[in-house]
């Protein structure tokens, strides 16, 4: 009776976990813990730049490390991840304990070097948790990928709000190193969470099904490719959107955080942050679900337009109530964009090759992306935050005009298709 009883509980217990809204839920909360505290350290920016005399190409080479990690592992990882599909839960947890590791690093650098190895671990376990996570959720919602994935995004966008808010509070007491000290004790405990909860979430009905080598991985993702040409105009549009974005978040944080004119404190530099990410919290959603109903370019083009043009915008008018409006603006795209490139891709390669697709497009990004920090931080060292501005709207110009070449699958609600 005992047994059975035993039994029985157990059953619901992994009923509970692999129950779709659970997933979803869960990843998407797991999600917010790493933007939380990736986005907080651009509040930080300001204060690690006058502890260590960074110069703008310095500041540059912070986020083309978090850039070049996260590359360098996603070919291969996406390939494996693919093939330790049974055994995401420990990946995911693994990468959880990993991210915490690497702020704790980050925390009690005594050095610039120091801190860079430190980044190159926090890239390294975001990089690795993005891949599972992102497959599971393509699997258990087919038929609305882009909202799923929005959904996905949008607890990553509550953690870009919170923690540049709650930051740029806490810098009023605490040092910046402090407070990376305090936060890299929340995922090191989080990560026996997330192995409890997602311990069963890359099981499938056929366990006995042989899985594939890394040979056999790779050609699989070469065929998917092959077969799907589409698939390289995404990854560009993708790529250049990355160049863009990596500048861009860092440059802004120097441009509230430094410019004497506006005089922004750590705590107003926190909100203002906060305000151009939480916009994204409400219009992530919206977007990801107008792109499964009406289609991904519909939603796509618009977007990647307007982020050129706001970023233009921000030269002469990025002070007073104009700097508000356009970060409240540039926050309804800059963020929504990401998970519908990722369904857009994902609508059209197979269940078995999907980690592997995202890891060749992170990888791709990495390849287009990783000077771009750098060439930004030269242009902000020579010529001023206007030039780099200018630079970064520009790579967005040039992703439209690319994305409005690139045929991209119908949705899957205008196919017809239903949960």
């Amino acid at each position: 009776m005992a047994e059975g009883y035993t039994q029985s509980t157990t059953e619901e217990t992994s009923g509970f976990r692999t129950a779709p809204s659970f997933i979803l839920s869960g990843l998407s909360g797991g999600h917010g813990v790493f933007h939380w505290f990736s986005q907080s350290f651009f509040v930080m920016l300001p204060e690690v730049v006058a502890t260590f005399g960074l110069s703008g190409l310095q500041v540059g080479a912070i986020s083309t490390t978090r850039e070049v990690v996260s590359g360098i592992l996603a070919l291969p990882g996406g390939v494996v991840t693919d093939m330790l599909q049974r055994h995401w839960g420990l990946v995911l947890a693994s990468c959880m304990a990993l991210f915490g590791l690497g702020w704790l690093i980050m925390g009690i650098a005594p050095a610039y070097p120091v801190l860079l190895i430190g980044m190159g671990i926090v890239a390294a376990a975001a990089s690795m948790w993005h891949l599972p996570a992102t497959a599971a959720l393509s699997r258990r919602f087919i038929h609305r990928r882009g909202s799923a994935l929005s959904i996905h995004g949008v607890g990553g966008n509550i953690g870009d709000v919170l923690g540049p808010a709650l930051t740029g509070v806490l810098l009023a007491f605490l040092s910046w190193k402090g407070i990376l000290s305090i936060y890299a004790a929340v995922p090191l405990f989080l990560a026996f969470l997330v192995f409890w909860a997602f311990r069963d979430i890359g099981q499938t009905g056929s366990q006995n099904e042989r899985p594939a080598g890394f040979k056999e991985q790779m050609s699989n993702t070469r065929l998917s490719f092959q077969e799907h040409p589409r698939l390289w105009g995404i990854m560009g549009v993708a790529g250049l959107r990355g160049m863009a974005n990596v500048a861009f978040l860092p440059f802004l944080a120097l441009y509230l955080g430094l410019d004497e004119e506006l005089g922004l404190g750590n705590a107003s530099l926190g909100l203002h942050i906060a305000l151009l990410v939480g916009v994204g919290v409400i219009a992530t959603p919206i977007t990801g679900y107008l792109s499964d109903r009406f289609g991904r370019k519909v939603v796509l083009v618009p977007g990647m337009l307007g982020l050129c043009v706001l970023t233009a915008l921000l030269i002469p008018f990025g002070e007073g109530i104009g700097l508000i409006i356009i970060l409240a603006l540039l926050g309804t795209f800059l963020f929504s964009d990401q998970p519908i490139l990722t369904a857009a891709a994902l609508d059209v390669v197979g269940e078995k090759v999907a980690a592997s697709t995202l890891g060749v497009f992170s990888f791709s990004r990495f390849a287009l992306a990783a000077a771009s920090p750098l060439i930004a931080g030269k242009l902000f060292d020579a010529q001023g935050i206007e030039a780099a501005f200018f630079y970064i709207s520009g790579i967005y110009l040039i992703g439209t005009m690319v994305l409005l070449a690139v045929p991209l699958a119908a949705s899957r609600e205008q196919s017809g298709g239903d949960d």
